[in-house]
């Protein structure tokens, strides 16, 4: 049942967010495009959310918030589940030396205040490593890759003590036995015996990333306007909580949603 409605929120988010020039063209409406004599326009037929300080539509561009947001949750869990799914199997296969570093580097990167080293690497001049900053596809990669290298650590874990315990089975001393190589071993008896346990971390890494994408667009220092996130319209909405307060609770409660969903499939796996 959690699995079910996480998924259904999830999979609401996701269509409205792919949806969201179709409906953009059916109200007419420019999500990025400013409109002073309609600001803080309440709900009504033509803007169903109401319009923020710039008067563009709220509903608009929380769908579009909606594709940056669950754009960067999904790139940064797969790219932090192959990451840290790799080294964990590679720690507990070789084990001795290999795995004494491969752990040692994990705590490590989990011993490093985890926010205030984001917040400094998203602040790093990126037009340096030939990545423009203010443009939405750059912003989203640059995020997605900090995010990414802080992310592998909990899933390296988890694999490898996974894999341990697989790797320590009679069925894989037997495949031992008769021959198979340790490729076969790890992609076919292995791999496949720890995938629920990385299934439900990588479930669990999409909400980390799009809360962290959040408070970096929050902070000013992730997605950056125009472009519409979650997180930077929380930012222009913070004096606004009492005049409008519509267009403070939206985002927010688009967040709650998010990663709501995310926490019932990881707890629907788990179950």
């Amino acid at each position: 049942m959690r699995l079910r409605f996480g998924l259904l929120l999830l999979g609401l988010l996701a269509t409205s967010g792919l949806a969201a020039p179709w409906i953009a063209a059916w109200l007419g409406l420019d999500p990025f495009a400013p409109d002073l004599f309609n600001r803080f326009a309440p709900s009504s037929t033509t803007n169903p959310l109401g319009t923020d300080d710039l008067g563009r539509d709220v509903l608009l561009r929380l769908l579009e918030g909606a594709r940056v947001s669950l754009a960067v949750g999904v790139a940064t869990a797969v790219a932090a589940t192959v990451i840290g799914t790799g080294i964990g199997l590679l720690a507990a296969w070789r084990g001795g030396v290999v795995d004494a570093l491969l752990m040692r580097l994990a705590d490590g990167m989990l011993a490093l205040p985890a926010l205030p080293v984001l917040v400094v690497l998203a602040a790093a001049d990126t037009g340096r490593i030939g990545l423009p900053r203010g443009e939405a596809a750059s912003d989203i990669i640059r995020i997605v890759v900090i995010l990414s290298v802080f992310g592998w650590v909990g899933v390296a874990r988890l694999a490898r003590a996974a894999a341990l315990s697989v790797l320590a089975r009679d069925y894989v001393r037997a495949a031992r036995g008769l021959g198979a190589s340790e490729g076969r071993v790890l992609l076919r008896h292995v791999l496949p015996n720890i995938a629920g346990p990385i299934a439900i971390a990588a479930a669990l890494t999409v909400a980390g990333a799009i809360l962290a994408e959040s408070t970096l667009s929050f902070l000013g220092l992730g997605i950056a306007p125009p472009a519409a996130s979650w997180g930077n319209m929380l930012a222009n909405a913070q004096d606004l909580v009492f005049s409008a307060p519509w267009v403070a609770v939206w985002p927010g409660l688009a967040i709650l949603v998010a990663v709501a969903g995310c926490t019932l499939v990881a707890d629907g796996l788990r179950r």
